[in-house]
């Protein structure tokens, strides 16, 4: 192992609990030690070294403290990092706190006061992957809330977002916004299966004027109607140009077959009906 006594100027900046890009500066019997800046020299174990790994690779690792405290690397692919909101399951309960299987042979660590109710083994939670600075240990927690923007969100009605499907209401899904803002997504106007933790796309149906969001799964304007409108073709192609859809068609059917909301589905065939390229049938559209 080099010297890790001196850091260069331009030493890498390396973050516990995520994905990052490091320099192999030493090889050894027992696997490659990467430049970790100010952390100093980390082990990538032999088990995750690339082959004909040489002094001046770059390699995509995951930085974590193994079960010994070490700060390690590895190649291995994990469900989340440090910042994010992930559905994961729990596999073990102990005086500890709760132990979620995180892709990693050291279970991820759910404190009790970071749970939002007792959790139980077996069952999935949504949760935010967070890095302890005190212990430098990565942890996880429930308690959503504490990690949610508190001021009131700035979007636009028809922005594009990122949402994150966090629990069912009386109302609809409550969904995270951006990994930043609570929206809620209305039964009435969902057309496919969701289920906490999925992510999935969205848009600001509107924003009230307590700041809160109205979200919606589509965008329903006429850009939706007009790139939709090459895909409903398409698929009637490949149907021998019929589909057994109509006005009086469920809007789960629709939704499972062509992906997209009975609203988008039935302005998408009236717009093709005026231009002359299907015609409507008892059971069904068929193309011209």
């Amino acid at each position: 192992m080099t010297d890790s006594t001196a850091q260069p100027s331009n030493s890498p900046h390396v973050e516990i609990g995520k994905y990052n890009t490091l320099t192999v500066v030493a090889v050894t019997p027992t696997g490659v030690y990467l430049d970790g800046g100010d952390l100093g020299e980390i082990l990538l174990p032999n088990r995750h070294v690339p082959s004909d790994c040489k002094i001046g690779n770059s390699i995509k690792v995951f930085i974590y403290l193994d079960s010994a405290e070490r700060i390690t690397a590895t190649t291995e692919k994990v469900l989340g990092q440090v910042g994010e909101f992930v559905s994961l399951k729990v596999v073990q309960v102990n005086k500890m706190g709760a132990f979620l299987d995180w892709g990693l042979p050291k279970d991820l660590l759910v404190p009790y006061n970071q749970q939002h109710s007792e959790m139980e083994v077996g069952k999935y939670y949504l949760v935010r992957i967070f890095l302890d600075q005190r212990t430098e240990r990565v942890a996880a927690s429930s308690k959503l809330d504490k990690f949610i923007d508190i001021w009131p969100a700035e979007y636009q009605q028809g922005d594009k977002v990122k949402l994150i499907i966090g629990g069912k209401t009386d109302l609809g899904f409550k969904a995270i916004v951006n990994d930043l803002h609570w929206g809620l997504l209305y039964d009435n106007e969902i057309f496919q299966p969701l289920r906490i933790g999925k992510k999935i796309d969205g848009y600001i149906k509107q924003v009230r004027e307590d700041g809160r969001l109205d979200l919606i799964l589509t965008r329903g304007s006429k850009n939706t109607v007009k790139s939709f409108a090459d895909k409903l073709v398409d698929a009637l192609q490949k149907n021998n140009g019929f589909l057994p859809l109509h006005d009086k068609s469920a809007p789960e059917l629709i939704q499972r077959t062509l992906g997209v909301s009975k609203k988008t589905f039935k302005a998408t065939v009236g717009n093709l009906l005026k231009n002359g390229k299907l015609t409507i049938e008892k059971d069904g559209i068929r193309l011209k």
